[in-house]
């Protein structure tokens, strides 16, 4: 296997190579030269898999440059079981209306980011050993990606970490358990702006070529493929058990914010994975929903990108938005980079042509939910079932409901436990999430970060201080 960039000015590479990449050097994202297709007798022959092996196989296809009794051992140390809250590592809970709950979050940090990060935390180090270098990863969080990678990363040899999180906008759980790590290769760095700022920020300084590669800048973050690989292999997991001899289609709903999640599930699909719909849950920051019903995509300025009550989605521009486009025009590099050099001089682009493709071709639907939606959403799963869910995957699971397909199973895609969003839960059932067994003082706890400006320079003399080179 090997991966190309949407604006077609790199040439092919191997994962590994893209692993410690992130962001291709001519400023667009990698992604595979061609789609494997997993054959149905092939599917059929993973049921019986642990969730490990599974990611084995799965992995496997875009692994290449690994070898597989390599490959094996590290989906192994990954999804260790005694790292997970869960023995399956992903659950299914059935909720109501042929909708269920498709468990990511049982992971060390309690959000779905750990499903893929885990799988990072092996690969990183090993490639890095071969290739006897170092690399300094830099990221931006609008919550959940900054813990999931820090605990992966943290204290592996030849790794450090700059996390950019937007100041004062995470929830006091998000922040403590990203803050309160002390690991020397953590560096946490609180911007005063959002989320999208910060993440222009880790583009600017990861398209700055001659930076990236005196201070080995890498990237994890989904515009890391790796990131998006090692998320197909819940979608099949979900698959997998949601069918039997009478179902074979299934639908994810997905609440989604920088579209990586999502994307994944479109990889599946194109990979043959029986998938109906992939519906496209948002909150309030709905510039994807706007895409997906009108085929205009107009991003808002920080200045009108929504505070709310699911704060990992207030998110207007969506990185990984671009490796769609990719495809839904034809894997046309020349004209991804005219419509983002639109998007950059207009602020918009439309591609309301395509519109049947994105439901017919793609199985795409969206829909988006309020700070009302989600807060009777997770009253009525708690009181009707005595599920208690986050306020994402509330977004989700108000969505779906307006997708539900007669004899085709829903899966909404957990993407956090509601412990870290506490007060949003108070709001909503009159009582704090309980908090899991260890985490009961983490807010409490002593936290190290440091704030700055939200600017490229700040961050640079930051890094330049403080990498490992």
């Amino acid at each position: 296997m090997r991966y190309i960039s949407t604006r077609g000015e790199m040439a092919a590479q191997g994962f590994c190579d893209v692993l410690l990449e992130g962001l291709a050097p001519d400023g667009g994202l990698a992604v595979p030269e061609s789609v494997p297709h997993i054959s149905e007798s092939t599917l059929e022959s993973w049921r019986s898999l642990s969730y490990p092996e599974l990611a084995a196989e799965v992995l496997g296809y875009f692994v290449t440059d690994i070898e597989p009794d390599v490959l094996k051992p590290m989906t192994a140390r990954a999804y260790e079981g005694s790292k997970f809250r869960s023995e399956t590592i992903v659950s299914l809970r059935p909720l109501a209306d042929s909708i269920s709950l498709l468990g990511l979050s049982e992971g060390p940090t309690l959000a779905f980011k750990d499903m893929a990060m885990q799988f990072l935390g092996e690969a990183f180090p090993h490639v890095l050993a071969a290739r006897s270098t170092t690399l300094n990863i830099l990221g931006a969080t609008s919550g959940d990606t900054g813990s999931a990678a820090e605990y992966a990363m943290r204290s592996k040899t030849g790794l450090a970490v700059f996390m950019l999180s937007p100041y004062g906008r995470m929830s006091a759980f998000q922040r403590a358990q990203m803050y309160s790590l002390k690991d020397e290769n953590i560096h946490n760095i609180a911007v005063r702006g959002v989320f999208d700022e910060a993440q222009d920020i880790v583009k600017a300084l990861s398209g700055d070529l001659a930076f990236k590669e005196r201070y080995r800048l890498g990237a994890v973050n989904s515009i890391n493929w790796a990131r998006i690989a090692a998320q197909i292999v819940y979608y099949f997991w979900g698959w997998l058990r949601a069918t039997d001899l009478d179902v074979c289609s299934v639908s994810f709903t997905v609440p989604t914010g920088n579209f990586g999640n999502i994307l994944s599930g479109h990889y599946a699909r194109q990979m043959g994975l029986p998938i109906s719909r992939l519906v496209l849950a948002t909150n309030e920051n709905n510039v994807l929903e706007e895409f997906f019903t009108t085929g205009i995509y107009r991003p808002r300025t920080p200045a009108h990108t929504h505070v709310t009550s699911s704060p990992s989605m207030d998110i207007s521009r969506a990185s990984n938005f671009e490796r769609f486009v990719f495809d839904l025009v034809g894997r046309d590099a020349d004209r991804v980079r005219k419509l983002w050099h639109q998007l950059a001089t207009e602020g918009m682009f439309d591609l309301s042509d395509k519109l049947d493709v994105l439901s017919k071709q793609y199985g795409f639907v969206a829909g988006h939910s309020t700070h009302s939606n989600r807060l009777g959403t997770i009253r009525r799963v708690f009181d009707q079932l005595g599920v208690l869910i986050d306020p994402h995957t509330a977004d989700g699971v108000r969505v779906a409901r307006d997708f539900v397909e007669p004899g085709t199973p829903m899966l909404v895609l957990e993407t956090a436990l509601p412990a870290k969003f506490t007060d949003t839960i108070q709001e909503s059932i009159g009582r704090p999430a309980p908090l899991p067994p260890g985490l009961e003082d983490l807010e409490s706890r002593e936290q190290k970060v440091t704030v700055l400006p939200c600017d490229v320079a700040s961050v640079r003399d930051y890094i330049v201080e403080h990498a490992k080179v």
